[in-house]
């Protein structure tokens, strides 16, 4: 289960994993899977987490033991993109060369393409980077956006 990970990075995994036991019983649901490796500093795409589960039913209850070769496929997956690959694609929007991009048409994209997001999750994703013509600075905003959460 877990000969390819330090003690460290098994203690960190299981510190995370604990985290998202909202029923005591050790396991957290299948559907949490991609939250838990998105907390462990993963960037797992949606196809990602489905091959990593399996196919298990969303409301089944995963083990720890059943976790770690999850998070082993996940961590070791081509599906992750890289700040280069994300500033590549979108540097097609940058019209004028100069760094930005409409927010109109990054709206546009993260609502209708790929792994969509939702009116208020864009929202909140630019909340602070739109200037005062309707433009996002995108290296900054996706430095930002791919940054690993800080806890408190």
């Amino acid at each position: 289960m877990t000969q390819n990970f330090s003690q460290d990075e098994i203690d960190e995994c299981k510190d995370t994993f604990c985290l998202f036991d909202r029923k005591g019983d050790s396991c957290c649901a299948a559907e949490q899977v991609g939250d838990v490796l998105r907390a462990l500093n993963l960037n797992p795409t949606l196809d990602t987490i489905k091959k990593v589960c399996g196919g298990k039913d969303k409301h089944c209850r995963i083990t720890f033991e059943q976790f770690m070769p999850m998070y082993g496929d996940a961590d070791r997956s081509k599906d992750q993109g890289t700040l280069d690959d994300y500033l590549e694609g979108l540097k097609v929007f940058d019209k004028e060369n100069n760094g930005e991009i409409s927010s109109a048409e990054l709206r546009h994209v993260l609502t209708n393409l790929g792994e969509r997001l939702s009116e208020d999750e864009v929202e909140a994703c630019l909340a602070g980077f739109e200037d005062a013509s309707g433009n996002v600075c995108y290296e900054e905003w996706l430095k930002h956006v791919m940054k690993p959460p800080q806890y408190d």
